[in-house]
């Protein structure tokens, strides 16, 4: 006598594929409340880096879940070097290890494009002639120092939490207004 197979079992966590991608939206029809997340790459990324990274996004937001239940996220690529995230929580929030998988796909991801997203350090700014530069914390001051970066340069920062903050403008402001302005100390 044989056993009849019932369904099939699927591991915590794993999606059927005839599942809908009802998680990824598009980044700008998410609330104002929507969480956010900002990352910097590296370097300004490619057409070709361009391409993988939103190939990559979208399989990963179509799918990304908390306790098994979706998460409503979109995401953009702003400047050829921000990558923001956004999850609109007010039908199920990220959780740990949501946030962790989103980590973690980043991480992979920058390593196969030879980038990353992950450094919170860099200060990214435009300099005179609006192209986007990057240094270290030490490196924007020691540019403070010698009057290549002022108070009235723009920055960008990536601290925001809320989509709100981006859609006011939030994102580039100049250092002065920001807490940039701490590394612009006299020295």
């Amino acid at each position: 006598m044989t056993a009849r197979a019932g369904p099939a079992t699927l591991a915590p966590g794993a999606r059927r594929d005839q599942r809908s991608r009802m998680s990824l939206v598009s980044f700008e029809s998410l609330p104002d409340q929507a969480r956010l997340w900002c990352f910097g790459a590296s370097q300004r990324l490619d057409d070709h880096q361009t391409q993988r990274l939103q190939d990559s996004m979208a399989d990963f937001v179509s799918e990304w879940t908390a306790h098994r239940r979706d998460l409503r996220a979109g995401f953009t690529l702003l400047h050829g070097h921000f990558l923001l995230v956004a999850v609109d929580e007010s039908a199920a929030g990220a959780s740990g290890c949501s946030i962790d998988a989103l980590m973690g796909r980043l991480r992979s991801l920058g390593t196969a494009l030879d980038l990353d997203f992950l450094d919170s350090m860099p200060v990214w700014y435009r300099d005179p002639s609006g192209r986007i530069g990057t240094t270290s914390r030490a490196g924007f001051t020691d540019l403070g120092r010698s009057r290549k970066v002022s108070a009235s340069t723009p920055v960008f920062d990536l601290t925001l939490t809320k989509l709100a903050d981006l859609r006011a403008g939030g994102l580039e402001a100049t250092a002065g207004d920001t807490w940039h302005r701490g590394l612009l100390t006299p020295g």
